[in-house]
């Protein structure tokens, strides 16, 4: 291993710019019209998008003690290992490794792809016509080609990635306010388009939709915990990293809700069912196909915020775990002139990739929603353990109540969301118990 390791570079603002980053992507810009297609009730959906944004404070207030008093890389690795057993971190970790950010770069990249597409759906057909690929390998390109590029630019250095983070990020928040700016002045939209249209339409209906649909809305809301996983570079982390992690939450939370009424407002239910370039026909509704051009455009590019992000965080859980000895010695390596875990960020990428090549939007989020709800409830079990260990640590309010909150509800939304899609649910269940003999095979090794 090479260079000096991480260092306390970023304060508040930048931290908490990449709470926002993370949260904003793929997730609120192209589930909408999938939750309309399952719950057929506009009211239904954004109560829904608020009970998510009420589980997300409750696991950032709970993360956020954990974090000012563990302020290391690594996020759930390091908290489950040290509050727990290794093992368990280690197995955060490689979920993490597989799922938990390279399917979003993944997500993220083409959810880029399916707005470039709407803004540009003749030049699409044209090039494939003329090369003869097929549409859905373009996008697939596109897709790895934005990865490839952010890979290039984040293997640069810290201060250089955060940088064009915190200017994404500024763009991004930027765009969701012109949005609501422009459902608000066009008085174009109709509020009846809020009022249900139907029953819900899930495969077994009820209450096991509802919990698909919040699984589906915990993954736009994921990135509320961001902060956490470079908490060995935030300055004063007692204070920044709780601060960054509740301020972006909330600032989320308000966006979610008025984006979610800007896209009922602007689109009756039964056209917005099953889109996933939701913004852009919310545009072209609103003012016509030119605007529906520019925004998609506009939208394409705010997803590289969140997928920037996701670049910037996920190495760092790698690293942290290759330091230990629990993952491949050359991924601990820090880059002697960029001082960033260099290895980790090409590996992720090319998980990234390989994840881009192999599965549907809809499939890989359902995916990636089970297999990232199992350790967050553990992680904030730890918090009981962390105040009965010790009694003079760091304390936030809201215990044990926003702990219980969190716990019930994640179990809730696994339990209904694995009957409702089973084998998408099944595949991540596996993907955890790989981790197991791969725990032992690095244990050996270490």
């Amino acid at each position: 291993m090479s260079g000096e390791g991480l260092k306390r570079r970023l304060g508040l603002f930048p931290a908490t710019n990449i709470v926002v980053a993370n949260m904003i992507g793929a997730g609120i810009f192209t589930t909408s019209g999938l939750l309309m297609a399952q719950l057929n009730n506009p009211l239904l959906m954004l109560g829904l998008w608020v009970v998510g944004g009420i589980i997300a404070l409750c696991g950032a207030i709970s993360y956020g003690e954990l974090g000012a008093n563990i302020p290391e890389a690594g996020g759930e690795y390091k908290f489950l290992s040290e509050l727990y057993h290794p093992m368990l971190g280690f197995l955060s970790g490689w979920v993490s490794f597989i799922v938990g950010f390279s399917a979003p770069i993944a997500a993220s990249a083409m959810g880029f792809s399916e707005y470039f597409l709407r803004a540009f759906p003749a030049g699409f057909a044209s090039a494939g016509g003329e090369s003869g690929m097929n549409p859905e390998l373009l996008k697939n390109l596109l897709s790895i080609s934005v990865i490839l590029v952010f890979t290039a630019i984040h293997y640069t250095g810290l201060k250089f990635g955060a940088g064009v983070q915190n200017i994404l990020t500024l763009l991004k928040v930027l765009l969701i306010i012109v949005l609501l700016g422009a459902g608000i002045l066009s008085k174009q939209g109709n509020p009846a388009n809020f009022v249900p249209v139907e029953g819900i339409s899930g495969e077994s209906g009820g209450w096991k939709t509802i919990g698909l649909s919040l699984m589906w809305i915990m993954f736009a809301y994921s990135g509320w915990n961001a902060s956490t996983y470079i908490g060995a570079e935030i300055k004063s982390p007692a204070r920044n990293l709780p601060g960054s992690l509740l301020i972006g939450t909330a600032i989320v939370l308000l966006l979610y809700l008025g984006l979610n009424a800007f896209f009922i407002y602007s689109t009756p239910p039964d056209e917005l069912k099953g889109v996933i370039a939701v913004g852009g026909l919310a545009m072209k509704n609103l003012f016509g196909g030119p605007a529906e051009t520019l925004f998609s455009l506009f939208i394409a590019f705010a997803l590289f915020s969140s997928l920037s992000a996701f670049m910037i965080i996920g190495p760092r859980v790698y690293y942290s775990m290759a330091k230990d000895g629990l993952f491949f010695r050359s991924v601990a390596r820090i880059h002697p002139k960029s001082g960033v875990p260099s290895n980790a960020i090409v590996l992720q990428s090319v998980i990234a990739i390989v994840l881009v090549m192999s599965g549907t939007f809809e499939q890989i989020l359902t995916y990636m929603g089970f297999a990232l709800g199992i350790f967050p409830i553990l992680t904030i079990l730890g918090v009981f353990r962390l105040r009965k260990r010790n009694p003079s640590a760091i304390r936030l309010k809201g215990y044990p109540f926003v702990q219980v909150i969190f716990i019930i509800a994640g179990l809730l939304i696994l339990v209904l969301g694995y009957f409702e899609r089973p084998v998408e649910s099944s595949v991540a269940f596996v993907t955890v118990l790989v981790g197991i003999p791969a725990y032992y095979i690095f244990r050996r090794k270490q």
